[in-house]
C-alpha cells in the first residue's frame, strides 16, 4: 500500500530552505514512530509530500501511524498502476475500473497531473477521464464547482496512481521543530488536552507533575503522560518530572491566609517550574489554564501567578470553553483516562480572591518559608517517558501475577481499539477500565481477579483504586514479567 502524506498549509506556505527543513524533520519522525510501532515502510521526499509505502497487512497501524504523527496535514492512500504505454486511453480504462462504482448516481469532477513527458495535456486526461466515466457509470455527472466525488490521479512517466481515499492528520508541525516546553500536568481534561496541543504544534513537549499526594493519582497522571507519548510523540524521548509537593502544601495552609492559597499554590508551581527548565534549557512552560474556569483563572489572578516566573508562559485552552476542551480529549483517546482521574485537591480556598492585589500578594509570600519549596524541587524525579511502565512495574503498589491459578479470572481492562488489535489468547473477560468500579459490584470476595494491560500501567492504577475501596482480591497480571509481592 502506497501513501501520499501531505504536509499541513502553514508548511507549504514557507520559503522554501524552511519548508525542506520541516519536510525533512517530518520525515525522519515518521522512519521513527514506523520502526517504533514495528511496521516496515520506504520513505521518499518530494518538493510537496512524502511517499510512504507498506506491505499491505499492515495498512491499517501504518494509517495510525501517519495519522497521529503531528505534522501530517493528510494521508492519502493511492493505488498504483504500471501502463505499458501511457495513451489516454490507457490511463481512462485503468482509472474507471477504480473510479466509476464511485461516481455512479454522483456529480463528479476529475483532477489530474503530470510528471515527465506526454503527448497530452493534464487537461486533456481530466477530459478523457470524465468521459469514460459518464459512459460507465448511470446516472453520473460531471460538476466542476460543487462535485461530490472528485477523481484524483497522478500520471508520472508510466506510472499511474489513483487517490483512494484521503484520511485527515493531526496538522501541526513536525514534532522537534519548534524548541522545547515544559507542561504542568495533572492528568485531568485541562492538562491533558493541553500538552497535546503543544506537541501538535511541533514543540517538544516534557511533563512536570506536582504530587501533592496520593499513589493512584501519580499513577493516573503517569498512565496519561506515557499515553500521550506513544501515540503523539514516539518520535522523541520526552521526561516525567515528579516534584513532591506535599511539604509544600503543609507550608501553605499554615502560612498563608485561606483567600491566597489557590494563587499562592499556582505561583510555586511556576516557580519550581521555572528552575527545573532553566536547567534542562527550556524556555517555555505550558499549562491548561482557561480564562474564568475557576478562581485561580480570572485575568487578575492569572496576571499575579504570572509574575513568580520570567519564562515564557503558554496557554493553549485560554479562550476555550471547557465543553471544547472535553471534546479534543475524546478526540485524542484520553477522556475516559482523564474522566477516571482521582482528584487530590489538598489546597481549597473557602472563600478564593478573585481580584487579588499585587500587593497584598506581596506581602502574603513573604510569610512563605521557601525552604520547603527548595527542598521539593531537590527531591524530584526524572524519569523518561519511554521508561515509566518499568519504572511502575519495578515497585508495584498491587502485587503482580505472573501464572493465574484455578479459579483466578483474567480481566482485559485495555480500550475497546486495544483489545481488537491485539487480543489476548488466555481465557479472559473483557471489562474496559472505565467499566471496571460497577462490575466490581459484582466480584466473588472469594476469587482472584488479574487485571491485563498492555504495559501494566493502567492496571497497576485500577487494581489500586479497586484494593483502596475494600476490593482486596484484585491483581495486576503480568504474564511475561516476574511476579512480585
Amino acid at each position: 500500500m502506497r501513501y501520499w502524506v501531505r504536509f499541513a498549509p502553514e508548511i507549504m506556505i514557507k520559503g522554501s530552505s524552511v519548508r525542506k527543513q520541516l519536510s525533512a524533520q517530518l520525515a525522519e519522525n515518521l522512519k521513527a514512530v514506523f520502526a517504533k510501532r514495528g511496521i516496515e515502510a520506504t520513505f521518499a521526499r518530494h518538493r510537496d509530500r512524502i511517499d510512504v509505502t507498506v506491505a499491505d497487512p499492515c495498512a491499517t497501524a501504518a494509517e495510525a501511524a501517519l495519522t497521529q504523527t503531528p505534522g501530517v496535514n493528510q494521508a492519502w492512500r493511492v493505488k498504483t498502476a504500471q501502463l505499458d504505454t501511457p495513451t489516454l486511453d490507457a490511463v481512462a480504462a485503468a482509472i474507471v475500473a477504480e473510479a466509476a462504482p464511485r461516481v455512479t448516481g454522483k456529480r463528479f469532477a476529475v483532477r489530474a497531473r503530470r510528471k515527465g513527458t506526454h503527448p497530452f495535456t493534464s487537461q486533456e486526461i481530466e477530459r478523457a477521464v470524465g468521459a469514460a466515466l459518464l459512459a460507465a457509470a448511470p446516472n453520473a455527472q460531471v460538476d466542476l464547482t460543487q462535485p461530490e466525488v472528485v477523481v484524483e490521479l497522478e500520471l508520472d512517466g508510466t506510472q499511474l496512481a489513483f487517490v483512494d481515499a484521503r484520511i485527515p492528520g493531526l496538522g501541526g508541525f513536525p514534532l522537534g521543530s519548534q524548541g522545547e516546553a515544559l507542561a504542568l500536568v495533572s492528568g485531568g481534561f485541562d492538562s491533558t488536552v493541553a500538552s497535546f496541543m503543544s506537541l501538535r504544534r511541533g514543540v517538544r513537549t516534557h511533563f512536570l507533575f506536582f504530587n501533592l499526594g496520593g499513589a493512584a493519582h501519580d499513577l493516573g497522571v503517569k498512565q496519561m503522560s506515557f499515553y500521550l507519548w506513544q501515540r503523539f510523540a514516539l518520535s522523541h524521548r520526552l521526561h516525567f518530572i515528579s516534584v513532591p509537593f506535599e511539604g509544600v502544601v503543609e507550608a501553605l495552609l499554615t502560612q498563608i491566609p485561606d483567600s491566597y492559597m489557590g494563587v499562592m499554590l499556582k505561583r510555586l508551581m511556576l516557580i519550581a517550574a521555572e528552575r527545573i527548565a532553566d536547567e534542562m534549557g527550556i524556555d517555555a512552560l505550558v499549562t491548561g489554564e482557561s480564562v474564568a474556569q475557576v478562581s485561580s483563572q480570572t485575568l487578575r489572578n492569572l496576571a499575579l501567578i504570572d509574575c513568580a516566573t520570567g519564562k515564557l508562559v503558554l496557554r493553549p485552552l485560554a479562550f476555550v470553553d471547557k465543553g471544547e476542551i472535553i471534546t479534543w480529549a475524546e478526540r485524542i483517546g484520553a477522556r475516559q483516562f482523564a474522566e477516571t482521574m482521582p482528584e487530590y485537591c489538598a489546597v481549597i480556598s473557602r472563600h478564593p480572591v478573585t481580584h487579588g492585589s499585587f500587593q497584598r500578594l506581596a506581602a502574603v509570600e513573604r510569610r512563605f518559608d521557601f525552604a520547603r519549596l527548595d527542598e521539593a524541587i531537590a527531591a524530584r524525579e526524572v524519569t523518561p517517558v519511554d521508561q515509566l511502565p518499568q519504572t511502575i512495574n519495578a515497585q508495584p503498589a498491587v502485587p503482580v501475577v505472573t501464572t493465574p491459578e484455578a479459579g483466578d479470572e483474567i480481566l482485559d481492562i485495555r480500550p475497546p481499539e486495544r483489545v481488537k488489535a491485539a487480543p489476548l489468547t488466555l481465557p479472559h473477560r473483557v471489562v474496559p477500565f472505565f467499566a471496571l468500579k460497577e462490575a466490581a459490584k459484582g466480584f466473588d470476595p472469594n476469587r482472584r481477579y488479574l487485571l491485563y494491560c498492555d504495559k501494566g500501567v493502567l492496571s497497576q492504577l485500577h487494581a489500586l483504586r479497586l484494593r483502596q475501596a475494600g476490593f482486596n482480591q484484585v491483581y495486576v497480571f503480568r504474564p511475561n514479567g516476574p511476579p512480585r509481592p
